[in-house]
């Protein structure tokens, strides 16, 4: 498997005529607004039973092995929230449908600044477009965050994840039963900080209707722990 530094160095030598390939993400067409929030450490319970729902197949292609109820427990205790980001779509009953960790390389591991992305999405939620959408939503806050690369590390087999990539404009490097992708980003702009700030108050402010209907819900079913 090639190295980060690898393929970095062989975009340095790109020729011109190429660099079109390794540009900020493609804009989607036709796609409607989902609300993607950031998620803290008192979302763990959450997070924590979306990826236990995911059946040995699905954790597989997320994590690169048929990873257990304890070895999903401890990848989600071992989140860093301070460093890294994580981004969530929830439905009405504040459960997680989909989800993406963001997880910012050290910058002295590699020759540019960036973060690597996975994604997962829950059986009942696929063919909505949401394993793009937060592909997109990663991008541009690392984006403004100084990040000049997006890196996807993921099995040949997980066709899923490499179409995200191939459509945001990765260059993918396969290697065997693994591939790597990664895409330029565009430098940060005040209009990607005025985008990202939008869409973070617009999805929060649709965090707290779905909580408090949940919480009527609850209330009128008689199950509230309040």
């Amino acid at each position: 498997m090639q190295t980060m530094s690898s393929l970095f160095h062989r975009e340095d030598r790109a020729r011109p005529e190429d660099e079109g390939a390794a540009q900020a993400p493609k804009p989607r067409l036709g796609f409607r607004w989902v609300p993607i929030r950031s998620l803290a450490a008192r979302h763990r319970p959450r997070i924590l039973a979306h990826l236990l729902a995911l059946n040995e197949r699905d954790r597989y292609l997320r994590f690169g092995y048929a990873a257990s109820d304890e070895q999903v427990a401890r990848y989600v205790e071992k989140l860093d929230f301070e460093h890294d980001e994580v981004f969530g779509i929830f439905n009405r009953r504040l459960e997680i449908l989909a989800m993406a960790h963001l997880a910012y390389l050290d910058p002295k591991a590699t020759p540019r600044p960036a973060a690597e992305f996975g994604v997962s999405v829950g059986k009942a939620a696929r063919g909505r477009g949401y394993g793009d959408r937060l592909f997109d939503h990663a991008a541009l806050h690392a984006r403004n965050r100084g990040i000049d690369c997006l890196l996807v590390h993921a099995l040949s087999e997980n066709t899923a994840m490499l179409r995200i990539a191939r459509n945001a404009g990765a260059r993918i490097e396969r290697d065997g039963p693994e591939s790597q992708a990664w895409v330029r980003l565009a430098p940060e702009s005040l209009a990607s900080h005025v985008e990202a700030l939008v869409e973070d108050t617009a999805a929060d402010l649709d965090y707290q209707i779905k909580r408090q209907a949940h919480r009527v819900d609850e209330l009128l079913s008689g199950r509230s722990k309040d």
